[in-house]
């Protein structure tokens, strides 16, 4: 059963599906309280006093109430791209939606570039802030094992990114019922402190959120740049849609998610009221001195489940931004036989390891972690709320009224949340955007190298058919077999057909020139999936499409040919590549070190014939200089 037709599933479907989506969707934000009110009178901005306490309580439910249940849960997931979301997904339809205006549309290229970036620099702070603040519960079991906590957590980091390779098939499984456990435990935490101070209550009332912002402007403000670690992760709400489908991500959280977190939330905050200095760590202050330990292993394996989400989501970006065009290609290692969809990366999977590494050496604890998360989470939810409303206004053909009340309301929201989250720029927040500015940076110089590239192969070309036409005027030597000849631009002669002919000076009997084409739609279709046209002389021009959740198998996609009158016999095929080798030269490019990056990165990169699926032992490579 495809996910996308959830709502149509049998009940039993449905609740597998939900307690997937806990485990894989909500593994983030379900981890959020082990540090978010923490981090709110951590640093002494906000004085541990009962009003507020519950203008923070407030704040929090409100915050969550607003971002994750109106605007995630109920827009965003509205706006799919044939079943699949996430930014790259969002970024398609808003492009798509703007296609007949062509400057906003390159602008906004940029913007859900900087976006899809950013997403990178939140990738490792996660894993390393999560994962530590739950290690840090050792402190609270014994404080003599405060030295211990980052060796452990740095050995846990290790084992999860070694594993990788493995794929998480066997371990998958186990997700949803570990981080049902935990929500659970969420609730057996803090329900006993509601009981016994149900006065805490009160801050359901969004009074309290105001009073405190009326009370205590400045605090209030400098105190959201923590209350936004409450939602960290919702943005997976949207980037999960394909695996699970919107009706089984709803029913998690506001059946599962949402009630265990306002409990938890609750909990301390009614623990605070009476125990102030509890606030050190309230979560595991929660817990009775038996359970403290047991709760150390369960939360680090909830975080790791947690990093385990968003290093997967890592590798599924990259791979849809490779399709795209936006990242040169990589070796991508598919690790399980019947789940397409899972992948390892290794160069994703040792940067990430590498930076999160280098962060918690860098920060040595989640407080001071906490100061460099939230910008780039708030950033990315204000890039998704701008790419909404271009969605519903020219997608959706929405009135212009109802767009800016629906998407101007959020905006403002993300806005005011990113504005208090850049007072902790100086204090860490530069850590993710330092990243992201790189791999947007690398990202920008790709896309821009590549036009560059594809306009200076054009320039030099030869139309196919004008050339074709001149070769058959006096047709050099036929040999058996079928020829595919690769090509970037359709109609144009591929550098490889010529060199073929001057240096062998045979052709094939049967000839085929080949486009891949990548669409910035999640899935093609089979009956989609092949153009065909023929040039005369058992000759073929052919255009391959492909989603860019599709596997670019070639291979398997010309099988499609059999029935339409041309051989492809695996033994008597062959598959001709240019491999062009990037000069980069002063003019009217990129500057010079952009071109150089470029003409790295396109050296670096992995070899077509690996990306397209060609078998090996049939390839020809034919090289040729190209200056931009």
């Amino acid at each position: 059963m495809s996910p996308s037709d959830s709502q149509r599933a049998s009940p039993r479907a449905v609740a597998a599906l939900t307690l997937g989506a806990l485990g894989v969707v909500y593994g983030d934000i379900g981890t959020s309280p082990l540090y978010a009110l923490k981090e709110v009178f951590h640093a002494g901005h906000v004085p541990v006093t009962p009003d507020n306490i519950l203008g923070v309580l407030s704040l929090i439910f409100w915050t969550m109430t607003i971002i994750v249940s109106l605007k995630y849960v109920l827009l965003i997931l509205r706006a799919d791209n044939n079943g699949e979301g996430g930014l790259i997904a969002m970024l398609a339809l808003a492009t798509q939606a703007v296609r007949d205006r062509p400057v906003l549309r390159d602008r906004l290229m940029v913007v859900g570039l900087f976006g899809t970036a950013i997403f990178y620099g939140d990738g490792v702070i996660t894993p390393a802030v999560s994962v530590l603040s739950a290690v840090e519960g050792l402190e609270v079991v014994s404080p003599q094992l405060h030295s211990a906590v980052i060796p452990i957590t740095l050995l846990v980091l290790t084992a999860l990114f070694a594993v990788q390779r493995f794929g998480t098939g066997g371990i998958g499984r186990f997700f949803g019922p570990v981080t049902l456990v935990w929500f659970l435990a969420l609730v057996a935490l803090g329900l006993p402190h509601i009981v016994a101070h149900p006065g805490v209550l009160v801050a359901l009332n969004p009074g309290y959120a105001i009073g405190f912002f009326f009370a205590h402007p400045l605090v209030a403000f400098i105190g959201l740049g923590a209350v936004v670690l409450c939602v960290t992760g919702g943005e997976a709400l949207y980037a999960d849609l394909g695996h699970f489908g919107k009706l089984p991500i709803r029913i998690a959280w506001y059946a599962f998610v949402m009630p265990a977190l306002v409990v938890n939330y609750f909990g301390q905050g009614a623990m605070l009221l009476h125990e102030p200095e509890a606030v050190k760590n309230p979560f595991y202050n929660m817990a009775p001195d038996w359970a403290q330990l047991p709760l150390v292993f369960l939360a680090t394996a909830a975080t790791v489940i947690a990093s385990q989400a968003l290093i997967t989501a890592a590798f599924s970006v990259t791979k849809q931004a490779i399709q795209l065009g936006l990242l040169p290609r990589m070796h991508i290692k598919h690790t399980s036989v019947h789940d397409l969809g899972q992948i390892y990366v290794p160069f994703i999977n040792w940067g990430l390891f590498v930076f999160i590494v280098l962060a918690v050496g860098l920060f040595r604890s989640s407080s001071n972690l906490a100061s460099a998360y939230g910008i780039a989470v708030t950033l990315d939810m204000t890039i998704t709320t701008v790419m909404t409303f271009f969605v519903i206004r020219y997608g959706w053909k929405y009135p212009l009224p109802l767009c800016l009340l629906a998407t101007g309301f959020f905006f403002i929201i993300d806005v005011t949340f990113f504005s208090s989250n850049m007072l902790k720029l100086v204090a860490g927040g530069w850590f993710p955007l330092v990243i992201g500015t790189g791999m947007f940076i690398l990202m920008l110089t790709w896309k821009q190298g590549r036009v560059l590239m594809a306009e200076r192969l054009r320039d030099d070309a030869i139309d196919l058919k004008s050339f074709l036409e001149a070769v058959f005027i006096s047709p050099p030597t036929r040999v058996e077999g079928t020829a595919v000849f690769l090509s970037a631009e359709q109609g144009l002669t591929p550098n490889a057909l010529m060199h073929n002919l001057k240096h062998n000076k045979v052709l094939h009997e049967y000839n085929l020139f080949v486009t891949v084409r990548h669409h910035d739609i999640p899935w093609v279709g089979f009956d989609q999936r092949i153009e065909m046209t023929p040039l005369g002389h058992h000759c073929w021009q052919v255009a391959l499409n492909f989603g860019f959740k599709n596997d670019p198998d070639v291979p398997e996609a010309l099988k499609l040919l059999k029935d339409r009158g041309v051989p492809l016999d695996d033994m008597d095929t062959s598959y001709f590549l240019s491999r062009d080798i990037v000069i980069p030269t002063f003019g009217q490019g990129m500057s010079i070190w952009r071109e150089k990056l470029f003409a790295s990165m396109h050296r670096n990169s992995a070899a077509a014939a690996d990306f397209l699926y060609l078998p090996s032992n049939r390839i020809v490579e034919l090289g040729a200089k190209v200056e931009i």
